[in-house]
């Protein structure tokens, strides 16, 4: 079973080269609510970037460098089924589908990281605002308090799940 630290190392290692090759990835989504106190549990990571700075080739060839292949396909609890393990493929998918996300999924540590494409706010905007926040020896760009916010807001309109309810409440509580 995989531990927090694997958890830290993967995430910051995976940063790390991403910003090697000029893309600053945002941490959003319920891990960033969980560096600012949050007790909500999340089984997955989520990063704001920016499509305009994107080479797809480049950051496909960083998450499967880093051991994280894209995800193909789910099952009905977003349980990862499935994952494309050619990352010459997975550039052509990602290509032909122009998503506003994409998911990637390490089997070693069972780590799952949506990548958002300036979706549901500007990455560049959210960066130029972002928190820097060491964790171990990795820096990592967390967004503020009032992107998040506006991210849940939007999220709980388009969704209505309960852990943006849940998320809205405490983003609403730790900015009074």
């Amino acid at each position: 079973m995989q531990t927090q630290n694997d958890y830290v190392e993967a995430i910051g290692l995976l940063t790390e080269d991403l910003e090697k090759h000029g893309f600053y990835p945002t941490l959003v989504g319920g891990m960033a609510l969980v560096l600012m106190g949050s007790q909500r549990v999340t089984n997955d990571v989520d990063f704001l970037v920016s499509l305009q700075d994107l080479l797809m080739e480049t950051v496909i060839e960083v998450f499967y460098r880093q051991g994280f292949e894209l995800i193909s396909k789910f099952n009905e609890r977003r349980e990862v089924l499935r994952t494309i393990n050619n990352p010459r493929t997975a550039a052509i998918r990602l290509k032909m589908d122009a998503p506003e996300s994409a998911y990637f999924y390490n089997h070693k540590t069972e780590l799952k990281i949506d990548l958002l494409f300036d979706f549901p706010l500007p990455a560049k905007e959210v960066a130029s605002r972002a928190l820097k926040i060491k964790i171990k020896s990795y820096f990592l760009r967390v967004a503020c308090r009032e992107d998040l916010l506006r991210m849940k807001e939007i999220a709980y309109a388009d969704r209505a799940l309960a852990t943006d309810a849940q998320d809205l409440e405490f983003l609403r509580k730790i900015s009074k």
